[in-house]
C-alpha cells in the first residue's frame, strides 16, 4: 500500500510538471502576427506533443479564419435539394 501512494504522489508531481503558458484566445492569436507565426512553427515542430494544445489549436484557427477573411468568403444559405435547389 505504501508503494502505490508513493506511485500516485509522484504520478501527481509529474502531471503539474510542463509548460504553464498562458493558453490565448483565437482572437488575440490574429491579432499578434509575430506570436502566431512562432506557435505554428513549434507546433509543427513538435506535433506529437504539441498538437493537440490549446495554443496551437488556436494559433492554428486564427491563421485558418484570416486567410477565409483575406480570401473574402462569405456565407450563403444552404441549398435544400428536396425544394429544387431553392
Amino acid at each position: 500500500m505504501k508503494k502505490l501512494s508513493i506511485v500516485l504522489v509522484i504520478a501527481a508531481f509529474l502531471t503539474g510538471c510542463g509548460e504553464n503558458a498562458p493558453v490565448q484566445t483565437v482572437d488575440w492569436y490574429k491579432t499578434h502576427e509575430l506570436e502566431r507565426t512562432a506557435m505554428i512553427a513549434k507546433c509543427k515542430a513538435n506535433p506529437g506533443e504539441l498538437g493537440t494544445s490549446s495554443n496551437c489549436i488556436n494559433a492554428i484557427t486564427a491563421a485558418n479564419h484570416l486567410t477565409v477573411e483575406k480570401r473574402g468568403y462569405t456565407k450563403h444559405a444552404p441549398i435544400n435539394a428536396l425544394e429544387g435547389g431553392e
